[in-house]
């Protein structure tokens, strides 16, 4: 079964919607719509308007409250809108609600991520994982996605029974869809899960962090070799992995996928495979984009996540990348609050690159040690 629908080549133009607590910070929630933004930027949607209201909870019905849904109604028909995407997910009687009231499509916040994976994902494990955790995140919503069916093929005029019965006919071939993309995964999971045991006998790094951090640009520097590294959101799905060699120590090491906040728990599972790389590490290095106002936030972000995953009681690194960009009392003052497992530095200036060096050699090589004892120990012959 092909995909269900795709954001088309031409840039279309859409809305931000968020519901946020009364005692939510201005900066906090453009923080939050900023990414967002980004989030639709990175599928080529041009945002024209973002609408904020502040309640305890979102409406169980609609997600906004009445008057608001009414203003947001006004503007799309007004500016003739394509799309609106809400900063959280939706149950689907939201969804259902919300195309009911709006007339236009509707993503929220993992659909468009969700949508960007599979966008980005280019090896065979990548994309099966992302379009298992996009079926499983589309099954009880296709009512909503019939909809948009129905619109793409220009108005069928079905309605009513016939309708439905081909709603179960789609939601027939999801499950069986489903079904073959967990075998499949599962004879993928089982050929990495045999790579990485070949693996045994060398130390393992990954590169954990919030997505466009720098990981990639750092993966670039320490490797030596060619990485896909670009400023946008999700730039490397697929694991990379690359043999790097330290004053003759040998060490692998991972690229994995960017977390960001709320990231689809569908995704996570299915990309488990992957963040295998990440659990099986013997040290982690947390890429920060400390020039970023709300690094501490995706700090907590990615200690979350690595909690998630079973991952916390790895030994990390902190390190602080994209230092360039900041005032140098600024950079001097962080350098001296933070702990000695943190590094600053620039991936782009080069800035503290050989301190972080020297201190990943250090790490690596007590590793070293401990897989091979006699490693230091005199040799007679």
């Amino acid at each position: 079964m092909g995909k269900l629908f795709e954001t088309a080549n031409v840039k279309e133009r859409g809305i931000l919607v968020a519901v946020t607590a009364k005692q939510q910070s201005d900066d906090i929630i453009k923080e939050h719509l900023d990414e967002l933004e980004f989030l639709a930027k990175t599928m080529d949607i041009i945002t024209e308007k973002t609408f904020v209201q502040k309640l305890e909870h979102p409406d169980r019905k609609t997600y906004v409250g009445k008057g608001k849904l009414e203003e947001i109604q006004a503007y799309v028909e007004m500016e003739k809108i394509d799309l609106i995407i809400f900063d959280d997910d939706l149950s689907p009687s939201q969804l259902r609600n919300l195309e009911n009231e709006l007339k236009v499509k509707i993503y929220d916040r993992s659909l468009i991520i969700l949508d960007i994976f599979l966008k980005r994902a280019k090896t065979a494990q990548a994309k099966t994982q992302v379009e298992l955790a996009r079926f499983q995140y589309l099954l009880p919503r296709l009512t909503r996605m019939w909809t948009h069916l129905e619109r793409q093929r220009g108005g069928t005029g079905t309605r009513g029974g016939a309708g439905e019965k081909e709603i179960e006919t789609d939601r027939r071939a999801i499950r069986n869809r489903i079904s073959l993309l967990r075998k499949q995964l599962d004879k993928i999971e089982l050929q990495a899960a045999t790579r990485r045991k070949a693996r045994e006998g060398i130390v393992r790094v990954a590169f954990v962090g919030y997505t466009n951090a720098g990981k990639s640009t750092l993966m670039k520097l320490l490797s030596k070799e060619d990485v896909y590294a670009k400023d946008e959101l999700f730039a490397t799905v697929d694991s990379t992995v690359r043999k790097v060699v330290l004053n003759e120590i040998p060490f692998l090491l991972s690229d994995t996928v960017g977390f960001i906040r709320k990231l689809p728990h569908n995704l996570i599972e299915s990309f488990k495979s992957t963040l295998e790389e990440v659990k099986e590490a013997d040290l982690l290095l947390h890429v920060i984009d400390v020039s970023n106002p709300a690094h501490e936030d995706h700090i907590q972000v990615v200690e979350s996540t690595l909690k998630e995953i079973q991952a916390d009681h790895i030994p990390t690194l902190r390190i602080y990348n994209k230092s360039d960009k900041l005032e140098h009392e600024e950079l001097e003052g962080l350098n001296s609050s933070e702990s000695p497992d943190s590094l600053f530095v620039s991936a782009i200036t080069q800035y503290g690159v050989e301190q972080m060096k020297e201190r990943i050699y250090k790490e690596v090589l007590d590793v070293h040690i401990r897989i091979y004892p006699n490693y230091l120990k005199p040799q007679y012959f």
